[in-house]
C-alpha cells in the first residue's frame, strides 16, 4: 500500500452522504489536512417495490469532492470513518483514487486486500456514465439488472441553455445527467455491457461512459452484511 502511495501525488477523494451534511463532512475534513473541496447535489436511488410505490425511492445526496494528497488518504478514511460512522450500513460512503490516472482501464496494481466495511481494497472501480437529462433512472435500472447495488445521479445541467457544466475537466452540454456507480470489479464489465447495449453509448450522440479504478473505499457493505 505505502508503495503504491508513493507512485502518485494526489487523490480524489469522494464522500457520498445525506442531504445536509456535506458542509459537516467537509469540515471536518478540513481539520484533517484537506484544504477545501465542491459539494454538489445529487440521488441516491433504493430499489424497493414498496418504496417506488410510496413515491420514496429516491433520496437526496450531497456529494463531496476533495483533491489530497496521497499521504492524507489512510487519514481521510480513518477521520471521517469515525466521526461519521462510515463503518455502519446507510451512514455514507467514502472512495479514493488517484489522479492522473488512464481512465476506462484497469491499473497494473496488484492487491487482494480486503476488509469487511470496505476499510482496504483494491477490488472496485467507478463507473460514470454521462447520458441526457431524464435516461438516468433508465442507466441504473440497467445497472442493477446487471448485478450493480444502485447508483447516485448528479444533474449536470448548466444554468442556462448557452452554459456548459464540467466534471473531470470535460465539457457537458446542457441538459445531461451522471449517473456514478460503485461496482465490485468482477462485476463492472457486466454492468458496462448492460449500460452500452440498453443506451447504445457508442453511437455517436448517445452518452459517455468510463470508469476508474478506486484505492480504497469506506461505508460498502455487501447485501448480506
Amino acid at each position: 500500500m505505502e508503495g503504491n502511495v508513493n507512485r502518485k501525488e494526489y487523490i480524489l477523494f469522494m464522500v457520498i452522504t445525506s442531504f445536509g451534511m456535506g458542509s459537516k463532512v467537509l469540515k471536518e475534513a478540513k481539520e484533517l489536512g484537506i484544504k477545501g473541496g465542491t459539494i454538489f447535489l445529487g440521488k441516491g436511488t433504493i430499489k424497493s417495490h414498496l418504496l417506488e410505490l410510496l413515491g420514496l425511492y429516491e433520496v437526496k445526496k450531497e456529494i463531496i469532492l476533495m483533491i489530497a494528497e496521497a499521504n492524507l488518504e489512510d487519514v481521510l478514511h480513518e477521520g471521517l470513518r469515525s466521526k461519521f460512522h462510515l463503518n455502519k450500513p446507510n451512514h455514507g460512503i467514502a472512495f479514493s483514487m488517484y489522479l492522473q490516472k488512464v481512465l476506462g482501464t484497469r491499473c497494473s496494481r496488484d492487491t487482494n486486500q480486503e476488509q469487511i466495511g470496505g476499510k482496504y481494497t483494491m477490488e472496485h472501480e467507478v463507473i460514470f456514465t454521462i447520458v441526457d437529462r431524464g435516461l438516468a433512472e433508465d442507466v441504473v435500472d440497467v445497472a442493477v439488472s446487471a448485478g450493480a447495488s444502485g447508483g447516485t445521479i448528479i444533474n449536470a445541467r448548466g444554468a442556462g441553455m448557452h452554459e456548459h457544466s464540467t466534471l473531470f475537466s470535460m465539457s457537458l452540454e446542457p441538459e445531461k445527467e451522471i449517473v456514478m456507480i460503485l461496482s465490485e470489479k468482477i462485476k463492472s464489465d457486466n454492468i458496462i455491457a448492460a449500460i452500452n447495449k440498453a443506451m447504445q453509448i457508442d453511437a455517436p450522440g448517445k452518452g459517455m461512459l468510463f470508469t476508474m479504478d478506486v484505492n480504497k473505499t469506506s461505508g460498502l457493505f455487501s447485501n448480506n452484511d
